[in-house]
């Protein structure tokens, strides 16, 4: 289950409560579901109790205990446990990780992506310096993933040497309006008439500028360099994004990418392939698990603060976690392959999946062999 479905599911909760009488309130459009925070428990928490209390005439204990009810008829939900003022912190049946995973795995990269198009427009202004073109090329990229239709503008000419070097979006780098991403990308070869730009906000982009030239990095060392520190702080245009260890944070998220792609190489020589299934180690997977559910609300979050460097860190949390899981994925020795590998060979894949799409999204490619 991840974090999109198990909202949905505490909004339905609230609407059965508000259908059989139990809470008189209007129900909410969304509910946030977060990991727990300190004194939470179980895999995610909402505090959407306190949110309804006030409305409903009701403490907000009350309330989490009429919707604990409810959830706890969900079959993917095993637990439902109140904490401090009225949190409800949910635990999910460990074959939704089964679940989670056949999720990433059915969209591909597009895992996280938006399937409708966003009623409103954006668009991104910037100035005509390296460091807000590339930040301005990055959430167009994310944004569109999201739905909106996305436009950039420049207050200058854009260095040709930008675009051709960091492979800037043809859209941003000429300012024309772009198409809303969808699960295919139309051909090349049949271009779509452009869609009209729908009453855009617009984004003024000034992130602290490069203090250097990043060109000489090359486009994805560069690119990581502009956008994996936030917006106010000053990036470091230096050769240590271009290092092959584990200090390099780019390198550990490109590393851990072709690590599960080998492993999928090394599999089939095996003879057996990913199969989404029952995990024999959760407390090892569990860190993975939660970054793999998070990586939808990552990408909304990034749209929504305008701040791709949330996004660059994610990949960062997804490497961290899956590494540790890899060196269990294939049989040792004389062991046969079994449910096990292939669920924990389904899972290095599915990080790979998210790794590699959220580093496209960023712009930076994402190699099978390092």
């Amino acid at each position: 289950m991840t974090p999109v479905e198990l909202s949905r599911t505490v909004l339905h909760a609230v609407r059965r409560a508000v259908d059989e009488g139990a809470l008189s309130v209007t129900v909410p459009e969304r509910v946030v579901v977060t990991p727990p925070g300190p004194g939470g428990c179980g895999d995610y928490a909402t505090p959407i109790a306190l949110q309804l209390a006030g409305a409903a005439g009701e403490s907000p204990q009350r309330v989490a205990g009429i919707l604990r009810t409810r959830l706890l008829d969900e079959r993917r939900i095993t637990d439902v446990v109140v904490t401090g003022p009225g949190f409800l912190n949910l635990s999910l049946r460990s074959d939704s990780a089964a679940d989670l995973v056949a999720e990433v795995l059915r969209c591909g990269e597009l895992y996280g992506h938006a399937t409708h198009p966003r009623p409103s427009g954006a668009l991104l202004r910037c100035p005509a310096e390296v460091r807000a073109v590339v930040v301005g090329d990055a959430l167009a990229r994310v944004l569109r993933s999201q739905g909106y239709a996305v436009r950039v503008e420049c207050d200058g000419p854009v260095d040709p040497q930008w675009a051709t070097v960091l492979g800037l979006d043809a859209h941003s780098a000429t300012n024309a309006p772009s198409r809303v991403n969808s699960h295919r990308t139309a051909s090349a070869a049949h271009p779509q008439p452009p869609t009209p730009l729908p009453a855009p906000t617009v984004t003024p982009l000034r992130p602290v500028p490069a203090p250097a030239d990043p060109l000489p990095l090359g486009r994805d060392a560069a690119r990581w360099a502009l956008l994996y520190p936030a917006g106010h702080d000053r990036p470091r245009i230096t050769r240590e994004h271009l290092a092959q260890r584990e200090s390099n944070p780019l390198f550990r998220v490109r590393y851990a990418h072709a690590r599960t792609r080998a492993l999928l190489r090394n599999a089939a020589d095996l003879g057996f392939h990913p199969e989404p299934g029952p995990l024999d180690a959760p407390t090892t997977a569990a860190p993975l698990l939660t970054a793999l559910r998070d990586h939808p609300r990552v990408l909304a979050a990034t749209a929504a603060h305008r701040a791709p460097d949330r996004l660059a860190r994610h990949l960062v949390a997804v490497a961290d976690a899956v590494l540790p899981v890899l060196h269990s994925v294939l049989p040792l020795g004389e062991e046969k392959p079994s449910a096990a590998h292939r669920a924990r060979l389904a899972l290095a894949e599915a990080a790979g999946t998210v790794l590699a799409g959220g580093l496209s999204l960023l712009g930076i490619d994402a190699p099978e062999h390092l």
